[in-house]
């Protein structure tokens, strides 16, 4: 866990059972870390689009009196970091301008994370060992799971992406067990899908190992994966964005090569064949 005051602050929720309500306050905190000690319940509130009493539920759900008493804890523990220069201008930017800035704020916030490749490195042994191996994203995560999936095809023997709903799905999960797979790769992404929570709750009964990558350690996902690696979107726009989510992706596949001792030949071989093929415009 990163000891920065986001990842201090994902420690404390770690471990308490939240409401999806209470998720979205705890999601909200994380992403404003260097706010969150000085906010009021009803600027939280407003923030993280629930009721004032919501929050004062969620500090309770923590162990703690009321909000009062959170906030208190939270200038101890997760005191905001130093202000960068730019911070005070950030009131001339336009709306576009402030969704860009948000996004780089959550690649600074994903590469503090990944200052421990552990997980990262777990990840990526557990899907170079996966044959077949699963990648699933629906609706709004359905892109990041075909770009991963485009990409490792290149370097993995047997790569399935599971990108459609509905009653097949399940069907080519047993399909993948029964041809070997150890492992599933889900992107998730809000809003999200009751098919995929409840195609990894029957991924892992079926003996799969669930690697997640989704916004938050607090995501409905969370509860029905073995590793889930966070990867904040952007909510500044009318549709989020998830720049971060598709370079955690990368690395994943990165990750993944590493552990692929014929990867550097595949791709070699894939690059021979494109310029035999005239593949691509030089």
């Amino acid at each position: 866990m990163s000891d920065s005051p986001a990842g201090r602050l994902q420690a404390l929720f770690e471990g308490h059972r939240l409401t999806p309500t209470q998720r979205r306050i705890a999601h909200c905190m994380v992403r404003r870390a260097a706010d969150a000690p000085f906010l009021s319940s009803v600027e939280l509130a407003e923030l993280a689009g629930v009721s004032q009493p919501s929050v004062t539920r969620f500090a309770v759900a923590l162990g703690f009196d009321g909000y009062p008493a959170l906030r208190r804890h939270l200038r101890e523990v997760a005191p905001p970091a130093p202000a960068e220069a730019g911070d005070a201008e950030d009131g001339g930017h336009n709306e576009y301008q402030q969704a860009v800035l948000a996004e780089i704020e959550n690649l600074r916030h994903l590469a503090g994370l990944l200052a421990d490749p552990a997980p990262v490195e777990r990840a990526g042994r557990l899907l170079a060992g996966s044959r077949p191996l699963l990648v699933l994203g629906l609706r709004a995560a359905s892109s990041q799971a075909r770009g991963f999936a485009y990409f490792a095809a290149k370097v993995h023997p047997d790569v399935r992406l599971l990108d459609e709903g509905g009653s097949m799905l399940t069907d080519r999960i047993d399909a993948a067990v029964r041809a070997g797979a150890g492992a599933l790769l889900c992107f998730a992404l809000p809003r999200h899908p009751r098919e995929v929570v409840e195609a990894l709750e029957y991924a892992r009964a079926a003996g799969l190992t669930v690697v997640t990558v989704a916004e938050s350690a607090f995501a409905p996902v969370a509860a029905h994966s073995d590793l889930l690696i966070p990867a904040a979107v952007g909510t500044g726009l009318a549709f989020d964005t998830a720049c971060a989510p598709m370079l955690l992706g990368r690395v994943l596949l990165e990750a993944m090569a590493d552990e692929l001792p014929d990867a550097q030949a595949r791709l070699e071989q894939f690059d021979a064949k494109a310029a035999e093929r005239g593949l691509f415009v030089e």
